[in-house]
């Protein structure tokens, strides 16, 4: 619901604590102050730009697409017809979370998203955890979204010149091949239109987000056409726990919705915008999962999926008997994964620049180029990292690891909302949780019983994940933090969050 809030009242703000280990590891970053420094980094400042369109379409291009496109034929065989079910507890529980995620975007308008949220309420050390979560979270589905991109390409050269990429070049390791060039490339496409500038990639996103959604509406107009209801008996073949694994990996599919939160810095009215972009975007996205998803099993026999990640232009060629129409799907497919890689590598650099302007990873990250007002250097070295590990690593693993990292941080933002409305109920919100703490708990509950479903394989590598991690701040984050060396004054001048300052472009 919507909400302009109470005037503010002028209270005091507790100051972070200071003294020992655990006091330094507990200090929490003023709302004010992350407001504060919005936009701000090394050399220049980040252009507002973004309206709610394209808010709307950032989220959308995260979003759409990943699951349909490439993770479909890992899930199906967890869950049999059931699949669409797992769809939906996908759905609910990204859904109770996003309720979170509108509430702290509109409160706290900036570039880290969940990062930022942690840190202004559960401290130092949990927000640098989610933030790493998050590096694990865009990161690595970059790669894993990459991967998915070869198999579309390969799908289309083979309707169109009649020629593919051999496996030795089109597949990782571990898959058959020894390099995934395609998925290398797609990354390398996606890098060169960030450093041009926000708006000229949300342009580009916007674009790509019209043809994937067409795409898709055709796949279901022609996929229905094969629908056989035969293929739905014994709909829970596998069982409620294949269901909450397909679910679980399914999850991989919802985690672009959180990207629009981290524009925050880059948009004209954050306050209002983001909120209603995460919704709007979530919804669609839902609606749009679920039809397909059904038209799909419809169309095919659970048990033929999971033979290729370009499954949905198998089934539009199965249907018709002709390759055309294939063809066409995989390239609406081709453009569809590349916004996605497009839009959240957006979101990685983002974090990453936040989380440097706070001191916790090398400054690097947020040295701004004053002519395109972007963080050049942060884009291609992430850029490099995920397209090497595009390349390297099978996309099943990916997408699990990706998973396991989003939950997380998404539980930890379904407990930021509840801690901020008890810590701060002053402040001005645009939109409100409804029925909190209840929903906030429901999220909570749905990410944990989900992370639960995940397979020992993937809690061990994100066990190894954290230990790095931890390595990492204790060694570098924990003595260069910013809050730490800085200690924050106790009683703010304005403690209530202010708008979006507006940031001309040049």
């Amino acid at each position: 619901m919507l909400d302009q809030g109470a005037p503010p009242q002028h209270e005091n703000q507790p100051a972070p604590p200071s003294g020992g280990v655990g006091a330094r590891l507990m200090r929490r970053k003023p709302v004010e102050r992350l407001v504060a420094e919005g936009g701000q980094g090394e050399g220049g400042s980040l252009r507002r730009s973004l309206g709610l369109w394209q808010l709307t379409m950032i989220s959308i291009g995260a979003t759409l697409g990943t699951g349909i496109f490439v993770v479909l034929g890992e899930a199906v065989p967890e869950a049999g017809p059931a699949v669409t079910l797992s769809f939906v507890i996908a759905g609910l529980t990204a859904l109770f979370s996003a309720l979170s995620y509108a509430e702290l975007a509109g409160t706290i308008p900036v570039s880290g998203s969940s990062y930022s949220y942690t840190y202004a309420t559960m401290g130092e050390l949990v927000a640098w955890v989610c933030g790493w979560c998050l590096v694990l979270e865009y990161g690595v589905s970059v790669a894993a979204v990459a991967v998915g991109w070869g198999e579309y390409l390969n799908e289309l050269l083979d309707g169109t010149i009649g020629v593919t990429i051999p496996d030795a070049l089109s597949a990782p390791p571990g898959d058959g091949g020894v390099f995934n060039l395609p998925a290398l490339i797609v990354v390398l496409l996606a890098m060169a239109f960030l450093l041009g500038g926000a708006r000229e990639s949300a342009r580009a996103n916007t674009i790509m987000v019209v043809v994937k959604i067409a795409a898709l509406l055709l796949f279901c107009l022609i996929g229905v056409q094969g629908f056989r209801s035969g293929n739905y008996e014994n709909f829970m073949s596998l069982g409620m726990a294949g269901v909450s694994a397909a679910g679980a990996t399914l999850f991989f599919s919802y985690i672009g919705f959180d990207a629009a939160s981290t524009a925050g810095e880059e948009a004209k009215d954050a306050q209002r915008d983001l909120p209603r972009a995460i919704m709007l975007s979530l919804l669609i996205v839902t609606a749009l999962y679920v039809l397909v998803a059904a038209v799909a099993i419809g169309a095919r026999p659970w048990k033929a999926f999971g033979e290729s990640e370009a499954a949905l232009a198998g089934i539009m060629k199965d249907v018709t008997g002709d390759a055309f129409w294939g063809t066409l799907l995989a390239a609406g497919a081709v453009i569809a994964i590349a916004s996605v890689v497009l839009t959240v590598l957006y979101g990685q650099t983002r974090i990453l620049f936040a989380m440097s302007r706070d001191g916790l990873v090398p400054k690097v990250f947020s040295r701004v180029h004053p002519g395109t007002g972007t963080p050049r250097v942060n884009t291609v070295i992430v850029s490099l990292f995920c397209g090497v590990l595009a390349a390297a690593i099978p996309l099943g693993q990916l997408a699990d690891a990706t998973s396991i990292g989003t939950l997380f941080a998404f539980a930890l933002v379904n407990v930021a909302v509840v801690v901020l409305r008890r810590t701060r109920p002053d402040m001005p919100r645009t939109f409100r949780v409804p029925l909190s703490p209840v929903l906030p708990g429901l999220g909570l509950a749905f990410c944990v019983w989900m992370m639960g479903s995940l397979d020992t394989v993937t809690w061990v590598v994100f066990g190894v994940w954290m230990a790095a991690g931890l390595v990492f701040y204790f060694s570098y984050g924990y003595r260069r933090s910013r809050l730490a060396a800085a200690p924050v004054p106790s009683n703010p001048s304005s403690p209530s969050a202010p708008p979006s300052p507006s940031i001309p472009e040049k």
